[in-house]
């Protein structure tokens, strides 16, 4: 009997301690993002980042852990991070308006190439000597890094190499993966702000920013679907090499055409990577086509021709309905698009409206886009 009774008791402990020990997902946090997911045991968080490159078969999970408190008994698989984080490396321009919109710019204290930044805010951190330039991204100096020692480093991969990420980790830095690109709705993008605001315990600030340009961007998109009847067609993308390279039709920015009220040719594409197409069929597909929307770094009408007879020949040059979304570059020159755009598609979104149906929004100018002559 007794024997018995003592089954019970572990039994019940066994029962309670996995209990404790259970994360429960917490699934009002991403409504958008596919690439990572919340969960929560008591003050602790846990992090997956379920895809953190293409073709990923697996994915990272961290622990949040807030600082004093002990470190649970967990997988070594499972990374550890003490929050809030007062430092932070980054190493993607794409993670700068996440640290100014949380109103945590001035905890990055490191990024590869600096000059490739365009925020305002950075820029003055980085001109007052606050932000060490750890030289070009896929060969950052690891010693450098070290010395900084941030609470954290935040990175990206594209093909799963995590060599010298590893070496980061194996010296005291935990490295968290950031795979924001990957998603295919452009709040999606946007949402990695959350991601965010875990390491610095902002999660309500992060659902605030993200809301209203949530707002913005669905007011947008039923405003086109409610007032559009004629969608013009679109190209885009350049030629690099022997290929024209383009937006898959689950892209993205193939999704931000769409919710624009244009017709992109190459929307029934089922990819949402980039494709690579022979000028050929470029041609004889777009040759008519209304607007050329995203024209790589080309700045001029006369430029692009010059690299390219071809080019000359579209309808929408010979139109001048050339669109490029460079038109707001840092100071050193780097792209506001490529740095503020994930976060901010309801202004990409305002700009690809006001492009297709000026009708909808007369008065206004573009931000990221231009026109060009």
């Amino acid at each position: 009997m007794r024997f018995f009774i003592l089954l019970l008791l572990i039994s019940a402990c066994a029962g309670q301690q996995k209990k404790d020990n259970a994360f429960l997902e917490d699934s009002t946090y991403v409504q958008y993002a596919k690439g990572f997911k919340v969960s929560r045991n008591g003050n602790i968080k846990q992090v997956e980042i379920t895809k953190p490159y293409q073709g990923a078969t697996a994915g990272f999970t961290y622990w949040l852990i807030p600082e004093g408190e002990v470190i649970p008994a967990h997988d070594p698989s499972i990374k550890i991070i003490k929050t809030p984080i007062q430092s932070i490396v980054c190493t993607s321009t794409t993670h700068i308006p996440l640290l100014d919109y949380l109103n945590e710019t001035d905890a990055l204290i490191g990024f590869p190439t600096t000059d490739y930044i365009s925020s305002a805010t950075m820029r003055s951190r980085i001109d007052a000597g606050k932000v060490l330039d750890l030289g070009v991204d896929k060969g950052l100096n690891i010693e450098l890094l070290t010395n900084l020692a941030p609470d954290v480093v935040m990175a990206y991969t594209m093909t799963g190499d995590y060599g010298q990420y590893k070496i980061i980790e194996d010296l005291g830095t935990p490295v968290l993966i950031n795979a924001e690109y990957l998603e295919e709705h452009p709040l999606g993008r946007a949402e990695w702000i959350k991601c965010m605001a875990l390491l610095f315990d902002k999660e309500a600030m992060a659902d605030s920013v993200f809301k209203v340009i949530e707002q913005n961007y669905l007011t947008l998109k039923t405003t086109v679907d409610n007032k559009v009847n004629h969608r013009p067609s679109v190209m885009s993308g350049i030629v690099y090499g022997d290929a024209w390279f383009m937006p898959g039709g689950q892209n993205f920015a193939a999704k931000l055409l769409k919710d624009a009220g244009l017709d992109y040719l190459w929307a029934d594409d089922a990819t949402n990577g980039y494709l690579q197409v022979p000028f050929e069929l470029v041609y004889e597909k777009a040759n008519q086509a209304d607007y050329w929307i995203g024209v790589g770094s080309f700045k001029t009408m006369p430029e692009i021709k010059n690299s390219d007879q071809r080019y000359a020949k579209f309808k929408a040059y010979t139109s001048k309905k050339v669109f490029t979304y460079d038109a707001r570059q840092g100071a050193k020159g780097g792209s506001e698009f490529l740095e503020l755009g994930y976060l901010r598609p309801d202004l990409i979104l305002e700009d690809l409206v006001k492009i297709a149906h000026p009708q909808l929004m007369p008065d206004s100018t573009l931000f990221f886009h231009k026109r060009l002559h």
